[in-house]
């Protein structure tokens, strides 16, 4: 079982009034890790510093987005939270037709050379629209395919793409090189919130054993929005998690 982590934009407006709290509360409930999508002020090392003094760790980080930021500030944030990793997300633009596609490649694989010298490598988090064919191929599967130093973190709910394709599946295609997943549930139809992990349509075990368990590091729990209090269902979807022995916990 690989440890678990949860995304913080999950709990993003109880971050905006109280950020302390917010991760007291996610150490209380268990987790082992956390992925920050914003440091509210802190200093990266003074962010990481505080996590591992609640027993866990900086799992991985939104923050910053490699293709939205100065190289100079991926590299300092990166390091300063002890990863090696930076995140990119593209938008719905940047993979709809053969040309953006193209050009994505070739941002992509341009951002992991420039980075190489760091030791830093480069991570995909997808939404829903790379699981929309272009040109016969799904552009997730063109990006794995033409950008042989990417690495993966599967939002698994969005791979799923409402139904029109196998999450496990997905995870599956990429796990050579997936050492982190997202793991979110909810209806699995466009336009409705999400719920806590297990309460939802997606089989999660299948999707998480579908991973390399050489190469998977983290679990990872990421919910956009919910219907009811984003805390329990963060909550929930611990319990859920390390009960089903999909992922291991501090509790």
């Amino acid at each position: 079982m690989k440890p678990i982590s949860v995304q913080l934009y999950a709990l993003r407006e109880q971050s905006q009034n109280d950020f302390d709290k917010v991760l007291q509360d996610i150490a209380d409930i268990g987790y082992s890790g956390v992925e920050p999508f914003a440091l509210f002020g802190k200093t990266p090392q003074a962010f990481k510093a505080q996590v591992e003094d609640l027993g866990m760790a900086v799992s991985s980080s939104h923050f910053p987005w490699v293709n939205r930021a100065e190289l100079s500030q991926v590299v300092d944030v990166v390091q300063g939270l002890g990863l090696n990793r930076a995140a990119a997300g593209f938008g719905a633009d940047d993979v709809k037709d053969e040309d953006s596609v193209k050009q994505t490649i070739d941002t992509i694989n341009s951002l992991c050379e420039q980075l190489k010298p760091h030791d830093i490598s480069v991570f995909l988090h997808n939404h829903f629209w790379e699981f929309n064919p272009v040109g016969g191929e799904l552009p997730y599967h063109s990006l794995h395919k033409h950008c042989p130093d990417l690495q993966f973190e599967v939002d698994t709910y969005w791979a799923a793409n409402f139904g029109a394709c196998d999450p496990a599946e997905e995870v599956a295609n990429v796990k050579d090189r997936a050492p982190l997943l997202h793991i979110k549930d909810g209806p699995n139809e466009q336009g409705k919130a999400h719920v806590a992990v297990g309460d939802g349509v997606l089989n999660i075990a299948e999707i998480v054993h579908a991973a390399d368990p050489d190469v998977l590091e983290w679990i990872i729990v990421e919910l956009d929005a919910c219907d009811t209090d984003m805390l329990e269902a963060v909550r929930k979807s611990y319990e859920f998690l390390t009960r089903e022995q999909l992922a291991v916990g501090r509790k």
